[in-house]
């Protein structure tokens, strides 16, 4: 990769690696969240579309324009969806820009073909269309079929303004879900039109500022439309590096951080230190040049310094050769763990890091939503039963990211179906921002989450997290926690620029 990718990759895996490892609730706030989820699932538990194993070819998919699905076929059969019935249900209206008495067009933005990774971010998009389909199979959303538009910004700023110009203005989208975006130039846009924009990875800076944005792990920023964040810094908390404290309590805190010698990703790097500092571990901090790094360096810099914890801001070539560095030089013979985020939650690791098979099986990754191996969980099989469906079950297509991105299509269907006939932009955002009275667990896919708009930090806060560890035995990732939503830490979480 050319070095002028480092601004892009550094920025989107920097920023992710802070904001999605866990849900930012306050004490009390959390308390409320599981007297509700022991009672209820909130207001999703009656409206959304059940879960079941058919499929069907969708009208739209990551690699083609409004005509062509990214895979489809398979069975049709099975149990029908709770919105689902007659085509054109007595009383479906018209209701609203991208909403007739059958259909619901919805849009979705991903930088698949950007200068960074091809891989990088379309993993959502994979995840919404298989929803799609899937709800299509089931008798769609009180008998609306779902439509879905798709555009590939790139990775240009430019380009998103672009597309987002053509699915709203243009392709009269109802809204927007499961967005993966590097650069949400367009973003000002859709706040303008005030378009709903729900379930997607806040990867730029929006999702933390417009009201009308709603990203899929909850919020409580102002999001005011001015200020990014808290006066234009976010918060990240020590949750991770808790359970990582708490469960292996006889290894020493000591970690390792690596980052590009890059603004972006030295400055996340750095709020990761911080945050194990503030556990107790001592932090050894590796810079390495983008265009030339030098990852034996930092991996006998390790060995001698005792690390066994290794942290990144750094992206998936990089990981994959810093494994291979740590298996090279022993250090990877007594870490114990090399942690990832959930954007690197994916299956291809059986074969990205086939040259490093100690580090491999260090792996471990955190995030708020369940393990997309677990098919133990209904809602889970069915992903993976219609990811397979669409052609996207192998390696490179599956991931923790495209199980979100179906989540993200979960959120917004459920958000539409309590609005009835009359589908409205502004009955869904009402659904989605109601706050902490209704947590959103996704139907069990996700951690309770919600959006406030407080106008300060409120601490101390209780953050929920998933743990998988990658196995050669399993050929998967293995869950290491027996609950998520009961592996919850009380921390602090600390402040970092937003820009």
């Amino acid at each position: 990769m050319a070095p002028s990718r480092a601004l892009a990759g550094a920025v989107a895996f920097g920023t992710l690696l802070l904001t999605a490892c866990g849900t930012r609730l306050s004490n009390g706030a959390f308390d409320r969240a599981q007297q509700l989820q022991a009672g209820q699932s909130g207001p999703q538990a009656s409206s959304g579309p059940s879960a079941g194993p058919g499929a069907t070819s969708g009208p739209v998919g990551p690699g083609g324009g409004p005509s062509s699905g990214p895979g489809g076929g398979g069975s049709t059969t099975g149990p029908q969806g709770g919105n689902g019935g007659s085509n054109n249900p007595q009383g479906n209206t018209a209701s609203d820009i991208g909403v007739t008495p059958t259909t619901i067009t919805i849009g979705n933005i991903v930088s698949k073909t950007n200068p960074f990774d091809p891989r990088a971010f379309v993993g959502p998009t994979y995840g919404l269309a298989a929803f799609i389909h899937w709800t299509n199979a089931h008798g769609g959303i009180h008998g609306r079929q779902l439509i879905l538009r798709f555009c590939d910004d790139q990775g240009s700023g430019d380009q998103n303004t672009a597309c987002v110009r053509q699915l709203v203005d243009s392709d009269k989208v109802f809204a927007l879900a499961s967005n993966a975006i590097l650069t949400y130039s367009g973003a000002s846009y859709v706040y303008q039109k005030r378009v709903p924009d729900i379930g997607s990875q806040p990867i730029d800076n929006p999702y933390n500022q417009y009201p009308n944005m709603f990203d899929v792990y909850g919020e409580e920023y102002p999001r005011d439309g001015k200020q990014i964040g808290f006066k234009n810094n976010l918060y990240g908390g020590t949750e991770v590096y808790r359970y990582f404290k708490t469960t292996y309590p006889k290894v020493p805190l000591v970690a390792g951080v690596v980052d590009y010698n890059q603004s972006a990703s030295t400055r996340f790097g750095n709020s990761i230190a911080d945050g194990l500092r503030h556990e107790g571990f001592q932090v050894v901090v590796k810079t390495v040049n983008f265009a030339l790094p030098d990852y034996d360096s930092v991996a006998i810099d390790f060995k001698s310094k005792g690390v066994k914890y290794v942290y990144d801001t750094i992206d998936r070539e990089g990981n994959v050769r810093l494994c291979k560095a740590l298996d090279d030089n022993g250090v990877s013979d007594s870490l114990q763990a090399k942690v990832l985020t959930t954007q690197s939650w994916e299956q291809s690791v059986d074969t990205d890091y086939g040259d490093s098979p100690k580090c491999r099986n260090k792996l471990f990754a955190t995030g708020m939503t369940r393990n997309y191996a677990d098919t133990k969980y209904p809602e889970v099989a069915a992903f993976r039963q219609q990811m397979a469906a669409d052609g996207h079950g192998g390696g490179q297509q599956m991931s923790e990211w495209a199980l979100e991105g179906w989540a993200g299509g979960q959120w917004i269907a459920d958000a539409i179906a309590s609005c009835g006939a009359a589908v409205t932009r502004a009955c869904v955002m009402k659904y989605v921002d109601a706050g902490p009275s209704h947590p959103y667990d996704g139907h069990g896919l996700l951690v309770p989450r919600w959006f406030e708009h407080r106008s300060a930090p409120e601490e101390p806060v209780t953050n929920c997290i998933n743990v998988a560890r990658w196995s050669d035995s399993s050929h998967t990732w293995v869950t290491q926690v027996p609950d998520m939503n009961k592996n919850c830490f009380s921390v602090h979480e600390w402040p970092y620029s937003a820009t």
